[in-house]
């Protein structure tokens, strides 16, 4: 978690954005990437709840945006 580099801040993940968006083409770094403690720059992924799904779709989308527009 980034709440604490980010000072409590609650942080949109890459997945809901998404899913507001429409697809992660729709998105941009600035939209997904707060910047915190010590200019710490914070990207969560997200995920399905608990039990449902692959935790790890998550963490792959979100490095493919990373290393598309990161």
């Amino acid at each position: 978690s980034t709440r604490l580099i980010l000072h409590a801040k609650a942080q949109d993940t890459i997945l809901s954005l998404a899913a507001s968006a429409g697809s992660v083409e729709d998105l941009e770094l600035e939209d997904v990437m707060k910047v915190g403690y010590k200019d710490i720059r914070c990207v969560e992924s997200g995920g399905p709840e608990p039990g449902v799904g692959c935790a790890g779709r998550g963490v792959i989308t979100s490095i493919n945006f990373l290393e598309e527009n990161g």
